[in-house]
């Protein structure tokens, strides 16, 4: 196992990568400051067979775990997102490369024989992202970016913006693709996007609710999501319980809830974002839905507070657009298209929320920032 830090040199990881894909050792992309993640994949131990690159995750629960991909399907979900993409092109590395988005931008440019060309460290900033992005030769060209990134291009406006422009493309991933983001980057014509898709699965491997060739995609009978195809994941880093309890018969078990209209896919939010409250469950991500489509709403996340009448109550953290939009009609809002169940019996309004990863929001951050403020 080759273990890479993410803060040395771009050509070290892009030499160790490219080393893996044809054979070499597995990789391993750590962050700074991530030497208890790194721990925990064991990197004395030998790596499984037919491993190119390990990503190392806390996931949605906090337990590490290491995601195994094969050169195989690294490849595949390159080639495939070429393919829907119109062809290959040059790409703009702007997420963090120890998380399986940014990686497989890497690995995209590999395949193709084409240049990638990655941001300057540190914090993301407009100015530094339109200075990275007149660096990419060449067409078409493609970059990968988070929601909050593509938010902060849109709220600063001038070069960061005009240059998000320039891209044939801009993948939007790790969290969804709020209506009001969409409607945002067609008015500053800006051509997103939106894909599903995690580590298990080498990257987004469903584009605007559209299966990559070759993916899959159905539905279980309790609504989970369930993916297959070449860019699966064979498993977790010395975890065959967890492996075989999660890759059954070809088809990898997300954590997520869904179903198909029209043959697209819409992902209706996770399996555990359910709230109990007064014994009528409410899904938190419906919730989300209703209130991103409130006038002077940016961004919202939605948990259950233990509650020792109702056993949880439903409580909103919303980030305003501008002055706070009314309580009283968020939860009509909400009342209206969810039910009265639904309907969040506190509301804070909050600058920011706790993220996790690549951008997703960290909703145990938001319980306790719930708590912090009672």
């Amino acid at each position: 196992m080759r273990e890479v830090w993410i803060d040395g040199s771009f050509d070290e990881l892009r030499n160790a990568v490219a080393e893996a894909l044809d054979g070499g050792a597995a990789v391993l992309p750590l962050a700074p400051g991530s030497s208890a993640l790194r721990d925990a994949m064991s990197p004395s131990e030998p790596v499984e067979s037919g491993t190119a690159v390990i990503i190392a995750t806390s996931g949605s629960t906090g337990e590490p775990k290491g995601v195994l991909l094969s050169a195989d399907a690294l490849r595949a979900s390159a080639t495939a997102t070429h393919r829907r993409l119109g062809g290959a092109g040059h790409w703009l590395l702007a997420t963090p490369a120890q998380y399986i988005g940014g990686l497989q931008v890497i690995v995209r440019s590999l395949v193709a024989g084409t240049t990638c060309v990655p941001l300057p460290p540190g914090p993301f900033r407009p100015e530094r992202f339109a200075e990275a992005a007149a660096l990419v030769g060449g067409s078409p060209r493609y970059t990968a970016l988070v929601p909050t990134q593509l938010t902060r291009l849109f709220d600063a406006g001038g070069a960061g913006l005009e240059a998000a422009r320039s891209f044939d493309a801009v993948i939007i991933g790790a969290a969804a693709t709020s209506g009001a983001l969409r409607e945002r980057a067609a008015e500053a014509g800006v051509r997103i996007i939106p894909s599903y898709g995690m580590s298990e699965t080498a990257s987004g491997c469903v584009y605007d609710g559209v299966p990559l060739d070759g993916v899959r995609a159905e539905i279980a009978g309790d609504g989970r999501v369930l993916l297959s195809g070449p860019v699966l994941a064979h498993g977790y880093r010395l975890r065959p319980d967890l492996t075989a309890e999660t890759f059954v018969d070809g088809w990898f078990r997300t954590g997520d809830r869904g179903r198909l209209v029209d043959g697209r896919l819409e992902v209706l939010g996770r399996m555990d974002d359910v709230i109990n409250t007064g014994g009528v469950k409410v899904s938190a991500a419906a919730i989300e839905r209703v209130l991103a489509g409130c006038p002077g709403v940016r961004d919202s996340c939605v948990v259950g507070l233990p509650d020792p009448e109702w056993g949880e109550i439903v409580a909103a953290a919303v980030i305003p657009e501008g002055d706070a939009p009314a309580v009283p009609d968020l939860r009509a809002a909400v009342r209206a298209t969810a039910g009265a169940a639904a309907v969040p019996k506190r509301v804070e309004f909050v600058d920011a929320l706790p993220l996790r990863g690549p951008g997703k929001i960290d909703r145990a951050g938001v319980l306790k920032m719930f708590n912090q403020l009672s």
